[in-house]
């Protein structure tokens, strides 16, 4: 009865594990067969950032400690700093931190100017951090920083200004060397989100730049305060020359090192370029309308409205069709609100509703393309048939 017993729980243990199994092989399967299109949200770690997070995992110590291990380990980290700062083309200091939202939050607690200047288009994180009594700028329909209220604002005396070098819903790019300058001569200083751009395009010499590791192959968790002269912030205290405090995470910073060094998206640049380009012209040709088209975009990131169906409405079914994209920034975008950036920009609050994302990793290819749009004309065509 026992040995009965026995077998019988084999059996069921046996049969489990098939179970599971094969709803391990199905969800593969599923996975392999959907379309990432949301990397501005965040993109797959690359295999290099994978491999050196692993091998830093296994020489793990405390960079601050004093013995062997611990100095072995800050060699090795410092080592990883100086790739991140080349890798950027950084020349000055560069602050280890959790990512792009502690960068922000870091310069706009500590910087030395108490005015406080910032764009209407700019991520959340940086409107919050910057507070409510900061003088707001005005944008143009493509969403391009007015430099006359740029000018008036910095007549005011010496402030923070904090302008976005790539927009994180448009892909707008900001001329940011020109804001730079009116920026220095008025005697301020430029915090740019490049959160969006750094592994991508080239970075500008602001006062601030903040960078995070997941938007270009790192691992989440990770990124970088890039600063030109730490004078001009206040110390804490801890780690990072005084500058933050906690453990310094060894191993992200070893990934995001490898993922900028393999520059898997600064190589993809120009054949991104030709499949944004194709995405929105047949966007356009089948009804649709590309946002901010006359401005300059980064080439990884396109927003475009369906006029008469909802962003929830589309996201839903491109999901159902195994496409992913967002409504926007993916801090915001669930709870599906008219965008702030696209309000700013003075497009009406019907288009707003109508608007998603999609944003191009290095691994995109011409035939995603054609699937998406294929997609998106197959939801348009259902809603204009269901009006008439």
């Amino acid at each position: 009865m026992a040995r009965a017993r026995v077998r019988s729980g084999v059996r069921s243990y046996i049969g489990a594990c098939v179970h599971v199994a094969i709803g391990r092989k199905q969800a593969l399967l599923s996975t392999a067969e959907r379309l990432y299109l949301d990397h501005a949200a965040t993109t797959p770690v690359l295999p290099e950032a994978r491999a050196a997070v692993a091998a830093a995992l296994e020489s793990w110590a405390n960079p601050s400690s004093p013995h062997a291990d611990g100095r072995r380990a800050r060699a090795a980290f410092e080592q990883a700093r100086r790739t991140v700062a080349e890798a950027l083309d950084w020349r000055h200091d560069v602050i280890l931190t959790s990512g792009a939202s502690e960068a922000i939050q870091i310069v706009t607690a500590r910087v030395l100017p108490a005015r406080r200047i910032v764009g209407p288009t700019e991520h959340d994180v940086v409107v919050a951090a910057m507070g409510e009594g900061a003088t707001a700028l005005l944008v143009d329909a493509n969403g391009l920083i007015d430099l006359a209220a740029l000018e008036k604002g910095l007549a005011e005396g010496p402030a923070l200004v904090a302008v976005q070098l790539a927009n994180n819903e448009s892909g707008v790019i900001q001329p940011i060397e020109q804001i730079q300058d009116m920026v220095r001569e008025a005697g301020s200083l430029l915090l740019a989100d490049c959160a969006q751009a750094a592994g991508k395009i080239s970075l500008p010499e602001a006062d601030f730049v903040a960078v995070s590791g997941h938007k270009f192959g790192g691992p989440p968790g990770i990124g970088a305060l890039l600063v030109r002269d730490l004078a001009a912030l206040r110390p804490s205290g801890g780690q990072e020359r005084g500058y933050r405090r906690g453990t310094e995470n060894w191993p992200s910073v070893a990934g995001m090192a490898a993922a900028l060094q393999a520059s898997a998206f600064a190589g993809a640049m120009e054949q991104l370029a030709v499949l944004r380009r194709k995405l929105d012209e047949e966007i356009a040709a089948s009804g649709g309308i590309v946002i901010a088209a006359d401005a300059p975009r980064i080439p990884t990131i396109g927003c475009y409205a369906m006029p008469g169906v909802a962003s929830a409405s589309q996201l839903v079914q491109l999901d159902l069709a195994g496409i992913s994209v967002s409504a926007g920034s993916a801090c915001s975008s669930g709870s599906m609100k008219p965008s702030r950036v696209l309000e700013a920009m003075g497009l009406p609050e019907e288009m707003t509703r109508c608007v998603v994302r999609v944003s191009f990793g290095p691994a995109t290819t011409l035939t995603d393309i054609e699937r998406f749009i294929g997609e998106w004309r197959g939801i348009h065509d259902r809603a204009k048939a269901k009006a008439a």
